[in-house]
This record gives C-alpha cells, sequence and structure tokens, in this order.
C-alpha cells in the first residue's frame, strides 16, 4: 500500500517520537493513502512561507505481528477512541496501528462541541453519520515502522 505524510522536510526515517500528544489516533507517525489530503496538508506549511515536502512510503500488505484497528465509519466506538486520544488517555486494547477518518475542521466542530458538553453523544454521532471518512493511519509502534513501512521519496510542494 502506498501511504503520503506531509511534513517541512524529507522523512527518510519515520518515529513515533516526533509527533504531537493528544491527537486523534495519539502519538505516532501519521499517513495517508490519499496523495491529494498529504498535498493540502503540505499546502498549509506553504502558506506560513514554510518549506513543504509530500514523503511517500510503502506499507508492506502482511505486518505479522502487528495489530491494526481500522475505523470505517465516524462511529461510536471511533468517537470514544478519538475522545480518549485527545485527552491524553491511551485507549485499550493498544494497537500497533490505528486507521479511520481524520477529524477534520467540520468534523473536529462537531467533536469539540461534544467535549465541551454542549451537544450529547447521540447529537454528535448524529451529525457524524452525514460525514464520509477520509483517511489517516497511525502507525504507534516503532518496530512496526522499521519493518514494514519504507521509504520511496520526497517531493517538495
Amino acid at each position: 500500500m502506498i501511504l503520503y505524510h506531509a511534513s517541512t522536510s524529507r522523512i527518510v526515517k519515520p518515529d513515533v517520537f516526533h509527533s504531537r500528544d493528544k491527537l486523534d489516533f495519539g502519538k505516532g507517525f501519521y499517513l495517508t493513502a490519499i496523495r491529494l489530503q498529504a498535498v493540502g496538508y503540505a499546502e498549509r506549511f506553504t502558506r506560513r512561507g514554510m518549506e513543504a515536502f509530500i514523503n511517500e512510503y510503502e506499507l508492506d500488505e502482511v505486518t505479522p505481528g502487528f495489530v491494526i484497528k481500522s475505523f470505517p465509519f465516524y462511529d461510536e466506538e471511533w468517537l470514544d477512541y478519538v475522545a480518549a486520544c485527545r485527552k491524553g488517555e491511551m485507549p485499550q486494547p493498544i494497537y500497533d496501528a490505528v486507521a479511520g477518518g481524520v477529524a477534520n475542521d467540520k468534523v473536529f466542530n462537531t467533536i469539540d462541541l461534544y467535549f465541551a458538553g454542549v451537544i450529547t453523544k447521540d447529537e454528535a454521532l448524529g451529525r457524524l453519520k452525514y460525514e464520509k471518512p477520509n483517511h489517516q493511519l497511525c502507525i504507534l509502534n516503532g518496530q512496526m515502522l522499521d519493518r514494514h513501512l519504507h521509504f520511496i521519496r520526497a517531493e517538495k510542494v
């Protein structure tokens, strides 16, 4: 599977340590299978006058010994997982990688209202059911990165 990561630099050897805390799926290395989505993130850097790169990788189709959790929909399980991660909690069970929709601006607004107690979980889920998930993969396990994610190239945006 080909995956992309937007950054201000070439990242030949990614790791899980340079990620920010309290992101959608926790602290890890984030990628997407949607190149256009990565370009959109890279453009955030260029708008601030920074260099931007689209790093391209191949993830082995078979990752024996590693557990990947997939959230195909914005549902209650996804919402609970993202809520825990954004609070800095480590949801159980612990996965080596997590795939699912990105909490983009529109989705994040709903989540923010839910976190603030302005809307209930049911109201948040009611709003989210109309959103089509885009894609992100967060690799949380450094050994999985080292063994199964292979740098192909980096393209300056």
